[in-house]
């Protein structure tokens, strides 16, 4: 206790109590590539082709070095840039593409390296910002990639680009479902796929039977710049993730990831009409469609045809919430179980709650229409303190995406009323 000894105004600073939760972040991704490890003498050639012109300009100057010298010089050189690579199953974090290049060599005629490549490129291209990756070197190694990244708490987006085997999706998918926390992206299986099929859903979804709200399938593969190829078609998950890495830091996760150019695309695999998007889009299948000109997202569902979570943007705003909250609450742990711990926790969650209802993510004209925090002594009875529990239930009216827009029009008379 202080002690006051002489007359005075004395200003105390004191806690509140009250324990700000912030946000959790939602673009960042995780790619998983499946292929052999590049050789080095695939890294030299892809990657110092300029270096080979310089050195037959020494060449033609009489200043080349000898056989024995230019030997011992490339198995150096083999030697660093083999060392430099990560290895299977090493996560690495990326923050542009040069250092994926770094780290997993360039651009390759490995159709694995290339997806990979490509779909790292399209994610920063589109608006990422940092990922992780992995590559491993089958199918059946995938199971250890999702292990590590079950271990890092900020990917919220999991793709594995141009991955079809049906085991292996669901992987994916069970993945994200167990960890709550994170959404997956699949490429439809585009290469294998006739427009003229009578069942075009399915052959699509061939690789997964899944219905699951914690993943978005999108079609068809897009057509994009290759150094090596010129132009190639590649998976669009990496492209998609960056879209919403993109969408997420202009609006918020809460809204659709839809209706937004894919930036690096040329054209498409398949030409989508309308008519087989009435198709596909109830199968929970996202088209990538060319509009007037331009290529872009025109699907926002999630694999499950129907329910509470049948636009993947409802499925990451209710992770975003878990999550923020989840992590903003640590401190209730151990605390007294009382009416003011209580308090304190609806205070903590109906202020986080209001800023997202702010920023235009719950429904509502009040603050009490969007939302409700409930934790007292009905949702708090004496059994379930006497187990250590103290319960909250919150409830929020979320927004969802205007996929169909209607306009009525009807002929009007000419005269005036």
């Amino acid at each position: 206790m202080t002690n006051f000894l002489s007359p005075g105004v004395y200003v105390i600073e004191k806690s509140s109590g009250a324990a700000p939760i912030s946000g959790v972040g939602t673009s960042t991704a995780g790619f998983i590539g499946v292929f052999t490890p590049v050789s080095s003498a695939s890294a030299e050639s892809s990657s110092d082709a300029p270096s080979a012109t310089r050195t037959q300009g020494r060449k033609a100057q009489g200043t080349a070095p000898t056989p024995d010298s230019a030997a011992t010089q490339t198995t150096a050189e083999q030697t660093r840039k083999s060392s430099s690579l990560a290895a299977a199953g090493e996560v690495v974090l990326c923050t542009n593409f040069s250092e994926f290049k770094a780290k997993f060599g360039d651009f390759s005629k490995n159709d694995g390296q290339r997806n990979l490549a490509h779909a790292v490129f399209g994610f920063f291209r589109n608006g990422g910002t940092l990922c992780y990756v992995v590559r491993v070197e089958s199918n059946a190694q995938v199971d250890t990639a999702l292990e590590a990244f079950a271990a890092i708490d900020e990917i919220a987006i999991v793709a594995a680009p141009g991955i079809t085997e049906p085991t292996t999706v669901d992987q994916i998918i069970d993945h994200c479902e167990k960890l709550g926390d994170r959404v997956a992206i699949l490429d439809g299986n585009s290469p294998n796929v006739s427009l003229s099929s009578s069942d075009l859903a399915a052959d699509i979804k061939t690789f997964t039977s899944d219905d699951s709200n914690y993943a978005a399938l999108y079609f068809p593969w897009i057509e994009t710049f290759d150094p090596i190829n010129n132009k190639l078609f590649v998976p669009p998950s990496g492209h998609l993730a960056g879209i919403y890495a993109r969408v997420d830091a202009q609006r918020g996760v809460f809204k659709a990831p839809a209706n937004e150019p894919v930036l690096g695309a040329t054209n498409l695999q398949h030409k989508i009409s309308k008519a087989r998007q009435d198709i596909l889009n109830p199968a929970g299948i996202n088209c990538i469609r060319s509009l007037n000109g331009s290529i872009r997202v025109w699907g926002a569902r999630t694999i499950k045809a129907e329910g509470d979570f049948t636009y993947i943007s409802v499925r990451r705003l209710f992770n975003y919430l878990r999550e923020s909250i989840d992590e903003g609450t640590q401190w209730a742990v151990f605390e007294p179980n009382s009416p003011d711990l209580w308090a304190r926790i609806r205070r903590s969650i109906t202020a986080f709650l209001t800023v997202v209802w702010r920023s235009g993510a719950l429904f509502g004209n009040t603050p009490e229409e969007a939302f409700f925090v409930k934790c007292d002594e009905e949702t708090n009875p004496p059994e379930n303190r006497d187990l250590g529990q103290v319960r909250t239930v919150i409830g929020v009216a979320v927004v969802k995406p205007a996929e169909f827009v209607i306009f009525e029009i009807s002929p009007r008379s000419g005269t005036n009323s």
